[in-house]
């Protein structure tokens, strides 16, 4: 079942594809962060010097693991991957604060997702106004 995983289902790691570009690639394995998310990169070919060609420059890549979602990527390695330092990020990280929240996924379009009093997931009823609101009818005092 492994490897048929791996070339159906896109949404949960990498695909055999990634695996296979990868390989082609020579890529370097740089790094992992706490969620196990392995951080790779491919020198540049040529001079090494950026000149703004995407085919000149390093490219970068993250193999996740478990579900392909970008923003279990830390602030750290999202500067890595794209290019805004070239140090990898143990390098010169500071110490985490003991104020800093644990990360937490993007629970949007799952069931965990936040849905406030009124949504139609939550039975569509909301709490009536109150105060200086008042809702405009047609043909009231106002039309």
């Amino acid at each position: 079942m492994g490897i048929l995983a791996k070339i159906f289902t896109w949404w949960d790691g990498a695909t055999i594809g990634t695996h296979l570009w990868a390989s082609r690639a020579k890529g370097e394995h740089v790094g992992t962060d706490a969620a196990g998310n392995k951080y790779y990169r491919e020198r540049a070919k040529g001079s090494g010097a950026n000149t703004g060609s995407y085919t000149a420059r390093e490219k970068r890549w993250v193999i996740y693991n478990g579900a392909n979602d970008a923003s279990r990527v830390p602030a750290e390695w999202h500067g890595w991957l794209h290019g805004t330092y070239d140090e990898v990020p143990e390098s010169h990280l500071p110490p985490p604060r003991i104020w800093e929240a644990d990360y937490t996924p993007n629970a949007t379009g799952t069931l965990a997702a936040y849905r406030p009093q009124g949504a139609l997931e939550r039975g569509g009823q909301r709490a009536r106004a109150v105060g200086d609101y008042e809702a405009w009818t047609p043909g009231g005092a106002d039309s």
